[in-house]
């Protein structure tokens, strides 16, 4: 932990920020990202946004004000909706206004289940013409959000700083230019169980540490749905993948689904970009 506080230090320092701008998502990166910063910097330097848009939950919104609450500091919210609809992406599905959530919820999991291997296709940016436009239509929101993000981190010559942990960084699972596009990536070395285990050594709210992760992106749609597996499995073999070590116990089709997703990110094929590391 003081490792990564001296990094954040460091590194602004190093680069002249002022402070740092981030994402409040009411998840449990953002929130120890978020302790992070201001364990390191101070919480007169760390300024917080939270983004929701059409899709975002209410609980979502509330988690959100509750980490920025617990960091003690200054916040404010910006809804997208406008902007999104104002590029046509809602246009994409049906009006959300007459389904109650549970409908919605319904029909982002179906569209995602119909595929063969959906997250490898989200991978790779393949699929049918309406998983495409899924594809497409929730990309567009955290590169929407990213743009706000360095508007208002601009402004103030703060830095923006990333939640991008391990796990999503090996398996691909972020928006290229969306939610990985930052100045500093505090976790990025860490396992999303990781993220669990300094959560509860940083006091995290036991609310943002139970409650089930999410991107944010669809109605229903959790990581652990997405992925396909729970992050105890999920990290587990991706250890021993990255350790080289004996994967005979371990579910054969999810391991098979890593490996793909590993070689893939690794060669720079991530939603058909070539990829470029710009950050150490």
């Amino acid at each position: 932990m003081e490792r990564i506080k001296k990094f954040i230090k460091m590194n602004m320092d190093a680069y002249l920020f002022k402070g740092v701008v981030i994402g409040i998502s009411g998840g449990i990166d953002s929130a120890v990202v978020g302790k992070l910063l201001v364990d390191s910097m101070g919480k007169d330097k760390v300024y917080g946004l939270i983004l929701p848009e059409r899709d975002t939950d209410s609980n979502t919104i509330d988690d959100a004000k509750l980490v920025c609450r617990f960091l003690d500091i200054e916040y404010e919210m910006i809804d997208i909706t406008g902007i999104l609809r104002k590029l046509g992406v809602y246009s994409l599905k049906p009006p959300a206004f007459p389904f109650p959530k549970i409908i919605q919820k319904i029909y982002s999991k179906n569209i995602w289940e119909k595929e063969d291997n959906p997250f490898i296709q989200d991978l790779t940016t393949q699929g049918d013409e309406k998983f495409l436009e899924s594809l497409a239509y929730y990309r567009t929101k955290p590169r929407i959000r990213s743009t706000v993000l360095y508007f208002e981190a601009e402004k103030r010559n703060y830095a923006v700083a990333g939640c991008t942990n391990k796990t999503e960084y090996v398996t691909g699972f972020y928006t290229k230019w969306g939610d990985e596009v930052c100045d500093i990536e505090p976790i990025r070395h860490l396992y999303k169980t990781e993220v669990f285990e300094l959560a509860k050594e940083l006091n995290i709210p036991k609310k943002i540490i139970d409650k089930k992760p999410s991107p944010d992106i669809a109605p229903g749609i959790t990581d652990e749905f997405a992925i396909g597996m729970d992050y105890a499995e999920l990290d587990r073999i991706l250890m021993k993948i990255e350790g080289g070590k004996d994967l005979s116990l371990e579910n054969e089709e999810n391991v098979k689904k890593l490996r793909k997703c590993w070689n893939l990110v690794n060669l720079g094929k991530q939603n058909n970009y070539i990829y470029h590391r710009y950050f150490s």
